[in-house]
């Protein structure tokens, strides 16, 4: 079984699903790098690294021990020459239990008078391992001991170990084992930080991912019941009338069925659009989003429901980012829809202040508030506070003292809201 710690720490800084290019910019493009990592991952056993290893280990020992005054390699010498690499077998299942052992091996195989060489190229493996996976503790502990017990060994108990005639050992190749031991340290630290560093960098991309997934369903979603609610409001309004008249006055019932029929059409053809770049992310509309040079359009549709809408604009009406342009739309949509729905009142009054940085839309009616349930979402008052928070505008909505009510919206125009009017476009 694995162990939990080392199945925690042990992730790869690279998605599963991420493009070749981006596995390149990370610097884990490789293909050797990408296997070892995941087999790493994997807890996998890694023995072709592992005889690879075993072999150079013998075959640079033996050379080695040519030019050396040291006790020959025998069965036991040789067992004790396997016992490192056998246990890289475990480095990334149980890193700790590779370290120590190999660590103790070692140290063993150097106390028995056996010749030096390659004999620490397993210690290397295993201290990287135990470093990357995330036990630095017991790397550094398991290396500073295996040092520690290598001076004790050269210079202090040399005598009583094998060879007979072995001395001590010179302070000088001390010195240069010490900086093995710290570039092995130095290198395995480096991979574990860059392999953290670039975790991290795939963790924030996966929150930036899973942020705009969810500014676009609310997108979507404030999108669809904008489009909808006025629709079936005005559907609502017309069927209501049908069958009133339907009896006393067909004429009029038809106009109410056309403009139903006229309503849904239209409610048709906007989802159609909103679900369109629902399925085909990024692709350009295969309609231009509405704006406020379609407000005639909105009154009509309003008057076709029964309401008389007036617009009035204050200032020099100058091109809107696109963004602003659909909020503003889908702003007064909304109001006046909601004063279809809850309004006694058959008149409402659009007025659009153009300013240099800023667009003010205020709309209102008479009253009084009907306090019927016109089957809406409850959502209206929200949506519009969002669509203006995404551009830095503020909504302010609020009964008026001679009972009418009254909603103001505050947009602002400068070149900072760019970014969220060019989302709210798409």
């Amino acid at each position: 079984m694995e162990h939990p710690r080392s199945r925690h720490r042990c992730r790869a800084p690279w998605a599963e699903g991420d493009p070749p290019e981006a596995q390149e910019s990370e610097g884990v493009g490789s293909p050797v790098l990408r296997v070892w990592e995941a087999r790493r991952c994997a807890g996998a056993v890694p023995w072709p690294s592992t005889l690879v290893v075993t072999v150079f280990v013998l075959i640079g020992t033996a050379f080695a021990a040519k030019g050396q005054d040291r006790s020959p390699l025998d069965a036991t010498g040789a067992a004790l020459l396997l016992v490192g690499p056998a246990l890289l077998l475990l480095r990334n299942r149980w890193p700790v239990v590779c370290v120590v052992g190999v660590a103790a091996a070692t140290l063993v195989y150097l106390g028995a008078g056996y010749a030096y060489g390659p004999v620490f190229v397993p210690l290397a493996v295993a201290v990287f391992a135990a470093v990357v996976s995330g036990h630095r503790a017991a790397a550094w502990w398991a290396l500073g001991g295996f040092w520690s017990g290598s001076l004790l060994l050269a210079h202090w108990l040399y005598h009583y170990l094998p060879p007979s005639d072995d001395g001590s050992a010179p302070w000088g190749r001390e010195v240069a084992f010490a900086a093995w031991i710290a570039a092995v340290l130095a290198a395995s630290e480096l991979v574990r930080v860059r392999g953290e560093a670039l975790a991290r960098a795939r963790a924030e991309r996966a929150r930036a991912e899973q942020r705009r997934a969810d500014e676009e369903r609310l997108r979507i979603a404030r999108e669809l019941h904008d489009v909808l609610a006025h629709s079936i409001s005005v559907i609502n309004v017309q069927a209501g009338v049908g069958l009133a008249l339907l009896d006393s006055d067909p004429e009029q019932a038809r106009t109410a069925l056309t403009t139903i029929k006229a309503a849904s059409k239209e409610a048709l053809g906007d989802v159609r659009q909103v679900l369109d770049r629902l399925r085909t992310p990024g692709s350009a509309p295969r309609a231009p989003a509405p704006g406020l040079g379609r407000l005639s359009e909105l009154a009509e549709q309003a008057a076709r429901a029964g309401l008389h809408v007036s617009v009035e604009t204050e200032g020099d009406a100058v091109p809107l980012p696109p963004g602003t342009d659909l909020a503003a739309f889908r702003i007064v949509q909304e109001a006046l829809t909601n004063v279809v729905r809850h309004s006694g009142s058959r008149v409402a009054r659009v007025h659009i202040v153009h300013g240099e940085a800023r667009l003010v839309l205020r709309i209102d009616d008479d009253g009084p508030a009907t306090g019927t349930d016109a089957g809406g979402s409850g959502n209206g008052l929200a949506g519009m506070r969002e669509r203006a928070a995404a551009l830095g505008g503020t909504i302010d909505a609020e009964q008026r003292t001679d009972g009418g009510f009254r909603v103001v919206a505050d947009l602002p125009l400068r070149s900072g809201t760019t970014g969220s009017n060019d989302g709210e476009a798409r």
